[in-house]
């Protein structure tokens, strides 16, 4: 019997409670889930403060912690390429085939769809608090972030001083306003 394989493609900055409960979602409709880390290339930035490791990481730790079997995804970083005719080619090439694409990105299910994958909307949990941005916002502002994301992505943010990058971050960018 073939496997079905599902992808997801998020910037997961950072991992956030509302990745973890769409993974599990995914992980009840298809045997294996690939998860893309998207615009790999970025980091350091006020809207992508990590790295793509960092991101594997949270994201490898956070499924760990809730005992998901390592066999059944596989966490792969992608950069962006701002060519959006073969953007659908280069996700393939870096990947194990899938079938089906969860997204509710507008632009990946077009592109997605006019190359014949079934393209499926994630449900998506609490999105006014689930975000990578309501995240960041706190970290900014001192206010509890880490009750919106999994214990692991917390301890790694604070191993790495996650908190501090991205506040030294805000400071960089308003300087140079």
């Amino acid at each position: 019997m073939e496997k079905v394989r599902g992808i997801l493609i998020g910037r997961m900055q950072p991992v956030h409670n509302g990745h973890m409960q769409v993974i599990d979602k995914i992980l009840d409709e298809v045997d294996e889930i690939i998860i893309g880390i998207g615009s790999a290339q970025l980091s350091h930035e006020l809207k992508d403060p990590f790295t793509a490791g960092e991101r594997v990481m949270m994201i490898s730790q956070s499924l760990a912690e809730r005992g998901v079997d390592p066999s059944r995804y596989y966490i792969i970083p992608m950069q962006d390429i701002n060519f959006n005719a073969i953007w659908v080619s280069h996700v393939k090439m870096l990947t194990p085939p899938f079938s089906i694409v969860y997204s509710g990105n507008p632009l990946v299910k077009q592109l997605f769809s006019e190359e014949g994958f079934e393209v499926n909307q994630p449900p998506l949990y609490d999105r006014l608090h689930l975000s990578g941005t309501e995240v960041r916002r706190r970290m900014l502002e001192n206010l509890n972030w880490e009750e919106l994301v999994p214990k692991a992505t917390a301890e790694l943010i604070n191993e790495i001083n996650g908190v501090e990058r991205l506040k030294n971050l805000s400071n960089k960018e308003v300087s140079e306003l």
